[in-house]
């Protein structure tokens, strides 16, 4: 089994976060990033926190594994588990339509501001 290449990402309060490299990918900006040689050493975000870039991650790997699973999920159940992702407070919602703005994440963007409308 081929070993996945990890791309480490740090918060701007320092946490550093290694994700699979198709995970990242899923940010347009980092995806750009990688694609200049950038990634290297780390990919710093100063606009994003632990805090946020946890829940970042935790939405682009949901999403990169429902479409490569084998069993595709169902759009219902993938819609589901996005309505309960963003059952949050309203500033972290906030938050994650800064850092999904910043990492260039349309279907996130596009969830968090659906859910503030």
């Amino acid at each position: 089994m081929a070993s996945t290449k990890k791309i480490t990402l740090k918060s701007s309060d320092g946490e550093a976060f290694e994700v699979d490299e198709a995970v990242a990918l899923e940010s347009q900006t980092i995806k750009h990033m990688i694609e200049d040689d950038c990634a290297d050493s780390g990919i710093p975000l100063p606009n994003v926190t632990s805090k946020i870039l946890a829940k970042v991650i935790e939405y682009c790997k949901k999403h990169v594994d429902a479409a490569a699973s084998e069993e595709k999920p169902s759009d219902e159940d993938l819609k589901m588990w996005d309505a309960e992702f963003v059952k949050v407070d309203q500033a972290t919602l906030f938050d994650l339509i800064l850092a999904a703005n910043y990492l260039n994440i349309k279907s996130l963007l596009d969830l968090t501001c659906q859910t503030v409308a």
